[in-house]
């Protein structure tokens, strides 16, 4: 039960990210809230992954980190150069 609250908890942040992604006034800030969601949504499916005890949540989440990391490496660098 507490593992559904926290993720309960984590998807109400999730959705507060995205309101900063959408209204954030500058490109970078709506970056680094894009970012942040895909961090909780990692989080997110770690807790689930214990909540079920299923191990494949945790590959997943391990697998999405390491696409969101060179994303936003990708995205940062492509705003660097566009500057």
């Amino acid at each position: 039960m507490s593992f559904m609250m926290a993720a309960a908890g984590l998807l109400f942040l999730i959705i507060l990210c995205f309101i900063r992604a959408i209204l954030g006034p500058t490109t970078h800030d709506r970056l680094v809230a894009m970012d942040t969601t895909n961090n909780m949504v990692v989080a997110v499916l770690v807790v689930l992954g214990a909540a079920y005890n299923e191990i494949i949540y945790v590959d997943v989440a391990i697998v999405y980190a390491m696409l969101s990391f060179v994303s936003t490496l990708y995205i940062s660098r492509y705003l660097e150069v566009a500057q």
